[in-house]
């Protein structure tokens, strides 16, 4: 690592290393920075842990040779998010503190060329080469998989939420409203992790960073004043509709294209001539009608991929924005 690295004090509390990685962080994708958030915090409360016998500060000036110190931390989470991101597409890849220890005293080698630009395709190729986009599959399979996790995130937040502030009266009403609070930040999880799979967008894979030194009580308020817990919940409300609107779209325009595209073999194995069918009068039985209804469905699955790949940009930009704040 670069000697300017240490220019600056270490910090001498957990709290404090954690402010000067978010700090190294700043710019950075919310979600990596999450994560390192709370990789460094396990790494460094089990190095406590194990040295019990040893202040903080001392635990931290030593582990800052095998971690790092924050700027470092901050430097290989940086350098390795280009893999992490190549990693969408071939899952298995995880950052945990073990690699960015192994990353941290690793000598230094050349650094590496930046990859070529990809070559301009042409406008034909772009449109085509839609079904070779993995999470274009992904995209449309979550179109059709939203219809049931928007039912469910909306009803668990709606029957929660209610039942929670309707048993405030009593004594069991505060503890199941804390369970309830923690369900939505499991559940944010879950649906982080879907969306990345499915549509390729970086979210987080760790839970979100909480200052484990301060009391219960302050934690609790700290969930109750953190925005994310509303966000979330107000994400969980508008995957009814959106699940509802994007099953839709999907099962509508999947059905239509590949009805158009396979009605030729009703009329040759089915004995159903195909057609343009108006009060039971086929008005296009001509033989010119079969290959322009496959080129019209073919042409209409393609434009279907491609909507199903914009909705999944656009939706997993919109749940980043809503369950990865920091």
């Amino acid at each position: 690592m670069n000697a300017d690295n240490h220019a600056r004090p270490l910090p001498t509390t957990i709290p404090e290393y954690l402010e000067q990685l978010r700090a190294a962080l700043a710019g950075a994708d919310p979600a990596m920075i999450q994560d390192a958030l709370y990789d460094a915090e396990e790494y460094l409360r089990s190095e406590l842990a194990e040295q019990a016998g040893k202040t903080e500060a001392e635990v931290i000036a030593g582990v800052a040779g095998s971690y790092g110190a924050p700027e470092e931390v901050a430097e290989i989470y940086r350098e390795t998010e280009v893999t992490v991101n190549r990693a969408l597409r071939a899952p298995g890849m995880r950052i945990t503190p073990a690699a960015v220890a192994a990353a941290a005293a690793a000598p230094a080698g050349p650094a590496l060329p930046p990859p070529a630009a990809a070559p301009q395709r042409s406008l034909v190729a772009r449109f085509f080469g839609v079904v070779l986009d993995p999470h274009t599959y992904g995209a449309l399979f979550y179109m059709l998989l939203s219809l049931a996790t928007g039912t469910f995130f909306f009803t668990w937040v709606v029957t929660g939420l209610s039942l929670s502030v309707s048993l405030l009266i009593l004594i069991i009403g505060i503890p199941i409203l804390l369970l309830f609070l923690g369900s939505v930040r499991v559940l944010s999880l879950v649906e982080g992790r879907i969306i990345e799979t499915m549509l390729g967008v970086r979210m987080p894979r760790r839970p979100a960073y909480t200052d484990k030194s301060q009391g219960w009580l302050a934690r609790i308020g700290a969930m109750f004043a953190d925005g994310r817990t509303w966000l979330t919940m107000l994400y969980f409300l508008l995957m009814l509709p959106l699940g509802v609107a994007y099953f839709t779209i999907a099962t509508t325009l999947l059905s239509l294209s590949l009805a158009l595209m396979f009605a030729p073999l009703g009329d040759l194995l089915f004995d159903h001539p195909a057609g343009i069918w108006i009060d039971g009068v086929n008005v296009a039985t001509a033989f010119w009608v079969w290959p322009v209804s496959v080129a019209v469905g073919a042409l209409l699955l393609f434009g279907t991929l491609h909507l199903a790949r914009g909705i999944g940009k656009l939706h997993g930009a919109m749940a980043k924005h809503l369950l990865v704040r920091l």
